[in-house]
């Protein structure tokens, strides 16, 4: 077979779960040839009918748009507990704060951006003004600098938002738990269904056993995690992986789909995505 193009992000936990499968060191597995891109790209990449690559990182937010084209794979994504998008704010307040205001978002079909509009349906009174599209990295020196008046992130800036002196006013993932008591949805791996059944069962053997593979040896993956993770501390990565990558990454389970449904499920009857079909996540 020839390589599979495969997208994804260089955030930490993609890199770190991707690390053996790419670098060939997974038996079996197909050869991997890596784009990296950022979700917002991934995103649209999916939902345009991109003919580049078999294998993606999207949101699982795009997933009613793209699930007739491919099929989400049951392993390699990031779906967790406590692991949420944060709104941030640089005075400290309450989400009534936020009505007529101007809010940061790294992507309109992100599942940060989804899981912040159920949100501010019940917490923005009137709801907000604008919603600028922003490269996740760039949203938290907006937010400093007075550019926007708030800022939804994700990744990393959990650990580091405090570095520019910034307040959480809510966190999407404590909202999303406390109200479903499901995990928290984030990012998804899907495959074209044109490869086959066949060919998407190697896909989610080949994701599992890299993941199994970084958790056994995490050492092996880090020069890969280090060199894709920018001006990244390094105790930051590890804290990104150890948050991210977690039993839902090896195998979503019965409790990673019941999350993914809820959402979705939530999201259409909100009228904010499609109604899924009653097989749209089936797999293969």
């Amino acid at each position: 077979m020839t390589k599979l193009k495969i997208a994804y992000s260089p955030c930490p936990n993609d890199t770190f779960v991707f690390d053996a499968w790419a670098h060939g060191r997974v038996p079996g597995a197909p050869r991997l040839d890596v784009t990296f891109a950022d979700i917002d790209v991934t995103n649209g990449w999916a939902e345009g009918g991109d003919d580049d690559h078999d294998v993606l990182k999207v949101s699982y937010a795009v997933l009613p748009w793209i699930l007739d084209e491919y099929a989400l794979l049951p392993c390699g994504g990031a779906l967790g507990r406590g692991c949420g998008p944060l709104v941030l704010t640089r005075e400290a307040g309450s989400g009534a704060d936020l009505a007529g205001k101007t809010v940061a978002v790294p992507s309109e079909r992100s599942t940060a951006y989804l899981l912040f509009r159920l949100w501010a349906a019940e917490s923005v009174p009137g709801g907000v003004g604008n919603v600028v599209v922003m490269p996740f990295h760039e949203i938290m020196p907006a937010v400093r600098d007075g550019k926007v008046d708030a800022g939804l992130v994700i990744h990393e800036a959990r650990f580091t938002y405090r570095n520019y002196d910034l307040h959480c006013l809510a966190d999407m993932g404590e909202h999303w738990e406390a109200t479903t008591g499901l995990p928290i949805p984030l990012g998804a791996i899907v495959a074209r269904r044109s490869l086959g059944a066949e060919t998407l069962e190697r896909l989610a053997e080949a994701a599992r056993a890299s993941v199994r593979m970084a958790w056994d040896d995490p050492a092996a993956s880090r020069p890969y995690v280090l060199e894709h993770a920018q001006e990244m501390d390094p105790k930051v990565a590890d804290q990104h992986i150890g948050l991210y990558v977690n039993e839902f990454t090896a195998d979503l389970g019965e409790h990673g789909y019941a999350a993914v449904r809820g959402l979705l499920t939530r999201a259409a009857a909100e009228g904010l995505v499609p109604p899924l079909g009653p097989d749209a996540l089936s797999f293969p």
